[in-house]
């Protein structure tokens, strides 16, 4: 019999309570940044405004992100993983009810703006979580679990995108974020287990201040550069601001004696070349990703719902390659598991520049499949090898970090691949002298991602199997983690 006041509800493991609710609010965060994008010519309509003041629902949405993830760890360590994840789930969900509520350009903006709140805590804080609950032996598995969210929500958001706009309004593509962020926050509230690091120091005021918006204004230059011309005073302004606070912030975090950012993690080899082919793969595929549909309804006027069925095929790549990694992992490394994968997605880039709008509709499902394949081969890899060495102490400043170079690689492909695009011209003069889509800048993307991601082949082959041996050794049987450090915490320095 339960004594009074102790609750009765069972003790679930906390692998599985972690990951859930980790899955479902990256679902949600992931799947609300591709699904605005088939949205917004509706929002445009509704609220009577061009396309270049629309910009700034998606912009206001990174620039939150970017000034509130290098907080995110403190945060985490200082009031608790629990409640600060719960806080950023609730803000998030909430945001989204005011973003389907909102009745003019300026609210819906505003809103956008608080859910890059949420969404900025989210990942770092989950992602530690994660790494806390799963041992290094098991990250893996944890790196699987991960894949879930990473692989679907964006090749699911067009199809549920077009499907919401064409079937009731725009509203609903930030309504349909509600339940899984209401069930998820209920869940958390009552089996997730709270977590405070003792060591977590006061608030690093100066370098919160220096990296917030010197990634918020870096994140902005590279959002609106390829829109408003790389040569706008407003965009070489934020730019070159951007890059002399975070110059400075580096600078400041070296010293401080409680920084906000621990770039001290930097230390060790492997998790600064683990975040090196981050950094390139995020540029790499989601570079491809953002080509890909732009070239499928811009180009060839496929509808928006064509573009995110012929996109899918990726997410179960994905899902089926994740089985079979996460198996030959421990016997091959993250080395040459990386490296294929990342020359697999260069070579998709290649075989979708080959393409046009009379390709037959199976070439561009095995391609998309193909990339799935070769993301899967990166990315599990990737995220098991990168905190092999982390202590759980510095599972949060280690998680921040790995977020903001993840952030900044995809803003980065992004914008120099929208940029190509610019410069080659998306729009020629066809034979009756009349505009025609140039698909030799499209093309020129392609191989443009198809570089960003061989050079992150290349970094790849600097990783050293050996410094990753805690996670290629076998899991033992499934237990509750402890918070005792790993033997191989301590990083070692970097080597010439």
């Amino acid at each position: 019999m339960a004594s009074p006041g102790r609750s009765r509800l069972p003790a679930l493991n906390q692998k599985f309570v972690v990951g859930a609710v980790f899955v479902a609010a990256m679902f949600v965060n992931i799947l609300d940044i591709t699904i605005i994008n088939v949205a917004l010519p509706a929002i445009g309509e509704d609220f009577g405004v061009g396309p270049s003041e629309l910009g700034t629902v998606a912009v206001g949405y990174l620039v939150s992100l970017a000034v509130f993830i290098p907080a995110s760890g403190w945060l985490g360590d200082r009031f608790g993983s629990k409640r600060v994840f719960l806080f950023a789930l609730a803000v998030f969900t909430g945001a989204s009810a005011l973003c389907g509520l909102a009745q003019s350009l300026d609210q819906l903006v505003a809103f956008r703006i608080l859910q890059g709140v949420g969404g900025g805590l989210l990942t770092p804080v989950g992602m530690a979580m994660m790494f806390r609950a799963f041992p290094p032996e098991e990250r893996v598995r944890a790196s699987r679990v991960l894949m879930v969210p990473t692989a679907i929500a964006p090749a699911l958001g067009p199809v549920l995108g077009g499907l919401l706009v064409d079937k009731a309004s725009w509203h609903w593509v930030f309504y349909i974020n509600l339940p899984v962020g209401a069930v998820a926050l209920v869940f958390g509230a009552l089996f997730l287990k709270e977590h405070h690091e003792p060591g977590a120091g006061r608030f690093d005021l100066p370098g919160f201040l220096l990296a917030g918006v010197g990634f918020a204004s870096l994140m902005y230059s590279l959002s609106e550069g390829p829109g408003k011309g790389w040569d706008s005073p407003l965009i070489i302004g934020t730019g070159i601001a951007g890059a002399l606070l975070l110059a400075t912030m580096v600078w400041y975090e070296l010293r401080a004696d409680a920084p906000i950012l621990k770039l001290r993690l930097f230390r060790d080899r492997l998790f600064t070349s683990t975040n090196t082919v981050s950094l390139l793969a995020s540029a790499g595929f989601l570079g491809l990703l953002y080509v890909y549909p732009l070239m499928c309804q811009q180009a060839f006027g496929w509808s928006a719902l064509k573009t995110g069925l012929l996109t899918f095929p990726e997410a179960l790549g994905v899902m089926i390659t994740s089985q079979v990694v996460s198996r030959i992992y421990p016997k091959i490394g993250p080395r040459r598991l990386m490296a294929a994968g990342l020359s697999g997605i260069a070579l998709a880039a290649v075989l979708l520049s080959t393409t046009d709008a009379s390709t037959a509709p199976a070439v561009f499902v095995a391609v998309m499949f193909f990339t799935g394949i070769s993301l899967a081969f990166n990315m599990i890899p990737m995220q098991a090898a990168a905190f092999a060495k982390t202590s759980p102490e510095d599972s949060a400043a280690a998680s921040t970090l790995f977020s903001t170079q993840r952030q900044l690689g995809s803003a980065l492909g992004v914008a120099l691949l929208s940029t190509v695009i610019a410069a080659v011209g998306a729009v020629t003069t066809g034979p009756a002298g009349t505009p025609a889509p140039n698909l030799d800048a499209y093309r020129t993307a392609f191989w443009t991602a198809a570089g960003i991601a061989l050079l992150g082949a290349v970094a790849a082959l600097t990783v050293r199997d050996k410094d990753a041996a805690a996670t290629m050794r076998k899991a033992g049987p499934t237990e509750e983690p402890t918070d005792k450090p790993h033997p191989t915490a301590e990083p070692d320095a970097v080597t010439a």
